[in-house]
């Protein structure tokens, strides 16, 4: 398989679990196919706790579907989610490199090809942990270049609570009466299911002062929708 040219500079690409339709999702080979595309802005992943307090990236509570073994991730410990190899786009299981990743070595990736991390909070989180989290990437002097998103409005109001000027981002699968008022309140920009955009919800969220992302435009025919209505990000498996 290979990646469909956008071709479009006025928008900004963000590799969904790094550039997944080439290699596994949310693994460091999937962070650095994103890497090296020129026209690639931002790589995205997900992040969840293990069972004893440290961090993974991965999507899934659990292993199943990538993985085989039915590992739950916030009931396993970190030793035991690294030492698993992870299936390969064929289903079958796959190379050694192709485990969880660290935050820091996803950081790491994004650093070296001067990509921004697009990073999102899965599950509920304890205000500690979105602290402890955000502290990796100080540590790891990438702060200045990172978005936080996440489907779960408490994560981002923690991160509000400490942080209240780095970039974020309300994740939606529709739109909602009330949420541009919150996403004002707290300076929250949009992340959107992109079959849920409208061009006069871009336009009314741009007059509020705010950035529109969507998620998942795989086709060329949808990322020519979603940039007549003005978006300012489009997330993708496959676009470069």
């Amino acid at each position: 398989m290979t990646t469909i040219k956008l071709g479009d500079k006025q928008v900004k690409l963000v590799a969904h679990r790094g550039l997944s339709a080439l290699e596994k999702e949310n693994t460091c080979s999937a962070f650095v196919a994103a890497g090296n595309r020129e026209s690639i802005f931002g790589i995205e992943t997900d992040v969840h706790r293990t069972k004893d307090g440290q961090f993974v990236l991965f999507h899934d509570d659990n292993t199943q579907r990538v993985g085989l073994d039915h590992l739950v991730l916030e009931e396993s410990t970190f030793e035991t989610l690294r030492s698993l190899r992870l299936t390969d786009l064929d289903g079958k299981r796959g190379r050694a490199d192709l485990i969880m990743p660290t935050v820091e070595e996803y950081i790491g990736i994004c650093k070296r090809y001067e990509k921004t991390c697009v990073f999102e909070f899965k599950n509920p989180m304890a205000e500690e942990d979105i602290v402890r989290l955000v502290e990796i990437f100080r540590r790891e002097d990438y702060l200045d270049h990172v978005i936080f998103i996440s489907f779960q409005p408490q994560n981002l109001l923690f991160l509000r609570q400490h942080y209240p000027e780095l970039p974020a981002q309300i994740l939606l699968e529709k739109w909602v009466d009330g949420a541009l008022e919150q996403m004002v309140k707290y300076r929250l920009d949009l992340d959107i299911d992109h079959r849920a955009l409208t061009k006069e919800l871009v336009e009314e969220v741009h007059k509020a002062g705010l950035l529109v992302n969507c998620w998942t435009v795989n086709t060329l025919e949808d990322a020519h929708k979603v940039l007549e209505m003005g978006v300012d990000f489009i997330t993708t498996n496959i676009l470069e």
